[in-house]
């Protein structure tokens, strides 16, 4: 039995094309640099001395520092007519931006990941995977734990400095609003959301126990119901406060796109389409709007269903991935309204009174470009991590891209009492390669039968449709501030 076939030969010739191809080809850098993205420069110091009215004569009458030379810093009205020159961002203006090689990488690598899957998945379909590691999982679990670290290395700086407060009460809060509702949704009747939470838990604690006692354990379980689910509330809590600023930053992009962009019908509609997937993501999770409608209600002049249940989880599977690909289609363009983020500084500055200071007024023009990395961190991130849950939630579940005319694997376990027997090796005996990997195939197999398909059903499915509700409840409360508390 080969315990990596087809799969080793897809991963390896990936590895190869990143080793080859990464340091040539940059999807990241293909969207910031090669889409038509124009960011705004700032007023150099004699530019600004001359719209002021000052000229070299006045500056050296001026205040002088102890070596003789003229100070840097002078004041400017905030009233002062200025117009930014604008120009295309290049490669070697975004190479030095802050974060820019973790976005490359993670976009970068996400991309290398989605191929391997997309790969995997149609050598599956030709020569199911029975025996084997799929090996796309590993590359999903990757992805995942990428996007987690950048998102948590970007929260992480919200806790920094004394000029974060404001911030860093936010995420404190958020944090314990998505700890409440997730703890409120936990003990939702599985008849009206389901994630598939009880069958998970029943199939883990009945599959634990019976490997425990096989092993000369007498257990019930190795954990209450109770545990699980407030473990799994506090997850949910911590991933909501890191995707509370991804929110509200998508949130403004979103209405300066409108904005910016209200004479294109097309685009606007494709960008509120983009806005509000995450709520349409949802509720297919919802039974009575969603699964009842389509897969049990029979509508007149019909004599059965819109789908079948099996064509139902295709269909959301397929809908969070068409999602999630309008919205990197649409990167460039929010990505373009939050660079017009100097301009709109700009005409917000010229209504205000007194004066401020060429230093800071620089900085602050400049500091929209600066954080563009961030910014398209914020936006691709926790888009990556509800796609690869899904790809998850598809593979370890069991579930189908099409509509399948046979149930699919109830996810049973499988008894101790029907794995083959270990065979025992004398100490003189030397193990052979073939045998080490029929005790590491024994292994797997006990692995497996305690995380069954309900198991994985149950935890991605609860990943997935999290990662769609977090979507959808940060950016409306982005949408709500700028709305009703942002001064536009």
């Amino acid at each position: 039995m080969a315990l990596l076939g087809a799969q080793l030969v897809i991963t390896l010739i990936m590895v190869s094309v990143i080793q080859k191809l990464g340091s040539h080809f940059s999807v990241a850098k293909w969207i910031l640099c090669s889409t038509g993205l124009i960011r705004y420069l700032y007023p150099t110091d004699q530019e600004l001395r001359s719209l002021v009215g000052f000229f070299k004569e006045k500056h050296k009458k001026g205040k002088h520092s102890e070596n003789g030379k003229v100070s840097d810093t002078f004041q400017i009205p905030r009233n002062l007519d200025i117009t930014l020159e604008s120009a295309p961002v290049t490669a070697l203006d975004v190479i030095h931006l802050k974060y820019y090689s973790d976005f490359q990488w993670l976009l970068d690598f996400s991309i290398y990941g989605a191929i391997v899957y997309a790969s995997t998945e149609v050598y599956n379909n030709w020569y199911p995977i029975k025996d084997e590691i799929n090996l796309s999982m590993l590359w999903c679990c990757l992805v995942i734990g990428f996007a987690f670290k950048v998102l948590i290395i970007l929260w992480i700086q919200y806790f920094k400095g004394e000029e974060s407060t404001g911030e860093r009460s936010t995420c404190i809060v958020t944090g314990f609003v998505f700890l409440l509702t997730a703890m409120i949704i936990l003990i939702i009747d599985e008849n009206t959301l389901e994630l598939g939470l009880d069958n998970a838990y029943a199939s883990f604690n009945h599959s634990a126990s019976i490997f425990l006692k096989n092993q000369g354990l007498s257990s019930s379980g190795p954990a209450s119901k109770l545990i699980v689910k407030l473990v799994l509330a506090v997850t949910c809590g911590f991933i909501g406060s890191l995707f509370t600023f991804p929110g509200l930053r998508v949130s403004k992009m979103h209405w300066d796109t409108l904005k910016y962009y209200r004479d294109n019908k097309l685009l606007l509609l494709f960008a509120n389409l983009s806005y509000v997937s995450p709520l349409i993501l949802a509720s297919l999770w919802l039974t009575p709007v969603s699964r009842n409608y389509l897969t049990v209600r029979i509508f007149s002049r019909m004599t059965k269903p819109i789908m079948t249940p099996n064509a139902f989880e295709s269909m959301r599977i397929i809908a969070i991935i068409v999602a999630v690909t309008l919205k990197l289609v649409l990167m460039p363009i929010y990505l373009q309204s939050y660079l017009n983020l100097a301009k709109q500084r700009l005409e917000t500055q010229k209504k205000e009174a007194g004066r401020i200071s060429n230093k800071e007024f620089q900085k602050k023009i400049a500091a929209v470009f600066y954080y563009l990395c961030v910014v398209a961190l914020q936006y691709i991130a926790p888009l990556i991590i509800c796609l690869y849950c899904t790809f998850m939630l598809k593979t370890l579940g069991g579930y189908s891209w099409e509509a399948l005319y046979k149930d699919i694997d109830s996810g049973e376990c499988l008894a101790p009492e029907a794995l083959p027997e270990p065979k025992i090796f004398s100490d003189d005996e030397e193990k052979t390669v073939a045998q080490t990997a029929q005790e590491f195939h024994l292994a797997l197999s006990s692995i497996k039968q305690i995380f069954t398909t309900e198991v994985f059903r149950g935890v991605f499915g609860l990943a997935t449709w999290w990662s769609c509700f977090t979507l959808f409840a940060t950016t409306a409360m982005g949408m709500l501030y700028q709305s009703y508390f942002a001064k536009i």
